[in-house]
């Protein structure tokens, strides 16, 4: 018998499954006995279950039914003459992974009903004890209708941060883009007039003669010194806000570049090992490096009191490995795990949005490691530094 017959009744009560209120319960049933299965639609009938159910006894046909229509739980007898329970259980966890499935059987042994129940049965009903069917269909099909619920809220909140992943990027993007912007405008136009100034002081000041002109003079060349001053000033924010170096020379010119600045001005000790070759590669790839290593800078010098640096950048595997290591008071796990710290959160962002990871480890007595692995990008631009 395989086409649905129908069990109605006139005053059903609400079902656990939200979704099934308002739709009759398609049950598949694999059973042999039309006297077990005449008897299973009564327990159901009895028990308030306005179903339709499609009965098969082979396998051809349990798969032909599988693949006509998506059943809301399936009932399988454990043992058939042609085919047996357990390979219809893993049929149905292929083609239909969601759908309950429970065993109404004669007999069971409880190390049976065991293996079942590990193999992704939802429950086992003897049928000398059919009583438990309607409980037993009840708490399946609650259960299938949470477990749709969290997989939709999953896929929610997958979406929200993937939405949110995109957000991210874009706003990383146009940040870099504006902070390129500003510094090409600082560079060039306030670098530009503040050099013209200089030459203007220069030829006044050469225009003094005579006495009476010491005086202009030492005040031209007090000017002349500010505005130098000024000038290195400019460049150096300029730099700060995107270093010409990493576009004109690359990711290692430019660790390197950094490193060096950050000794000069903190008397932190450092060292570089770069074992990879000066290739340019992709703008994105090397400014999440860039700024991960800066941030991790800026750390040490707020909270390390490390008087060592040292920093390694190499090529493992496909992916690229820049490792910051110092000598400070070391980072605990307190802190690594703190939701509030933003540093941390932004680098691991930073390197998440390229499909690579940031970890951090350290305490006490042997300083801080921050690890920043990311995938080599699938192409370089193919020019060397």
């Amino acid at each position: 018998m395989n086409a649905f017959r129908k069990n109605q009744l006139t005053a059903a009560p609400p079902r656990p499954d939200a979704e099934s209120l308002h739709k009759e319960l398609r049950i598949l049933l694999l059973e042999d006995s039309l006297p077990h299965v005449e008897l299973v639609e009564r327990v159901l009938h009895d028990g308030g279950v306005e179903c339709a159910i499609a009965r098969v006894d082979t396998e051809d046909g349990f798969r032909s039914q599988l693949e006509r229509f998506l059943p809301d739980l399936i009932l399988s007898d454990y043992a058939l003459p042609a085919f047996d329970g357990l390979a219809a259980l893993q049929i149905a966890k292929q083609k239909a992974p969601d759908v309950p499935f429970i065993f109404v059987t004669g007999t069971m042994g409880e190390e049976v009903a065991i293996e079942t129940l590990k193999n992704g049965a939802t429950d086992y009903v003897l049928k000398t004890r059919l009583s438990r069917l309607v409980p037993a269909v009840q708490r399946a099909l609650r259960e299938a209708g949470e477990r749709r619920e969290r997989k939709r809220a999953e896929e929610r909140l997958q979406r929200t941060n993937e939405q949110l992943r995109a957000l991210s990027a874009y706003l990383q993007y146009v940040r870099e883009e504006e902070r390129t912007r500003i510094a090409r405008e600082v560079h060039d136009e306030l670098g530009q007039n503040l050099t013209g100034l200089k030459l203007d002081l220069s030829w006044l000041g050469n225009q003094f003669s005579g006495r009476g002109s010491r005086t202009l003079r030492t005040k031209v060349k007090e000017l002349l010194a500010h505005v130098d001053g000024t000038i290195q000033t400019v460049r150096r924010i300029a730099t700060e806000l995107r270093p010409s170096i990493l576009d004109d020379l690359g990711l290692v010119a430019a660790i390197e570049w950094q490193t060096n600045d950050f000794q000069n001005r903190t008397g932190i000790r450092c060292s570089v090992s770069c074992r990879v070759p000066e290739i340019l590669w992709d703008h994105d790839f090397t400014t999440v490096f860039f700024r991960i290593f800066q941030e991790t800078l800026t750390n040490i010098i707020r909270h390390a009191n490390a008087t060592r640096v040292a920093v390694r950048l190499e090529q493992e595997n496909g992916s690229l490995i820049l490792e910051i290591e110092d000598n400070g008071r070391g980072i605990t796990e307190k802190e690594i795990a703190n939701t509030r710290s933003i540093g941390l959160i932004g680098m691991r962002e930073r390197a998440a949005l390229v499909g690579g990871d940031v970890s951090f480890r350290g305490g006490p007595g042997i300083g801080t490691t921050v690890r920043v692995k990311i995938p080599l990008p699938q192409a370089a631009e193919g020019r060397t530094g």
